[in-house]
């Protein structure tokens, strides 16, 4: 049980796939204005990575291992699999909840090709998870996305009020506040090896 804790824990904060790996940098920098839209973007995110998670491991070892695909199928078997679940999510959220789903306009659709979540599915059979480890995987890169996406909203909702000097107004404060963010969660490095 503590292993599958340090997984979670490990993966949201050490090993946090926007702010320390990189990955998913286009949501994270494009939904990031409003904390509320960044929480609906980290939830759907979270959902897609968990379930890709656990489908990825199901396709891994009762697919593509079996008969020797891995090498020519990996890619497509998971990026199919992670737009059909984008897709699902797409439609409860047109239903459940409208104006998220038009609040988070074009990037709901990009969460298909968001690289953080592929690059969560090929470190399953990298790292040789079962399924419960897949899954806490999953969840804790999910909860490790929303939480940057919900600081960085935090931190330039703020900003509205701020005197930020005019040439770094817009993509310049921005872009070095993820900087720091990043060097913040890179401090949590000693915290778990992983």
């Amino acid at each position: 049980m503590i292993e599958l804790i340090l997984l979670f824990v490990g993966t949201a904060l050490v090993n946090n796939f926007v702010l320390v790996r990189f990955l998913g940098i286009c949501p994270f920098l494009g939904v990031s204005k409003k904390v509320e839209v960044s929480a609906g973007m980290g939830a759907a995110t979270t959902f897609v990575m968990t379930l890709s998670a656990i489908a990825a491991w199901f396709i891994q070892n009762y697919l593509l291992d079996p008969f020797g695909l891995s090498r020519f199928l990996q890619y497509v078997s998971f990026i199919l699999v992670i737009s059909s679940l984008v897709q699902l999510v797409e439609i409860v959220l047109k239903k459940v909840s409208p104006s998220l789903y038009d609040a988070l306009g074009i990037f709901l659709p990009l969460i298909t090709t968001n690289c953080a979540i592929l690059g969560l599915a090929l470190y399953i059979p990298i790292k040789d998870y079962n399924l419960i480890e897949s899954s806490i995987f999953g969840l804790g890169a999910g909860v490790g996305f929303t939480l940057s996406l919900v600081i960085m909203a935090g931190i330039r909702e703020e900003l509205e009020f701020a005197d930020v000097p005019e040439p770094l107004e817009g993509a310049g404060i921005t872009l070095l506040i993820a900087g720091v963010l990043s060097m913040v969660f890179l401090g949590f490095s000693g915290l778990i090896a992983m």
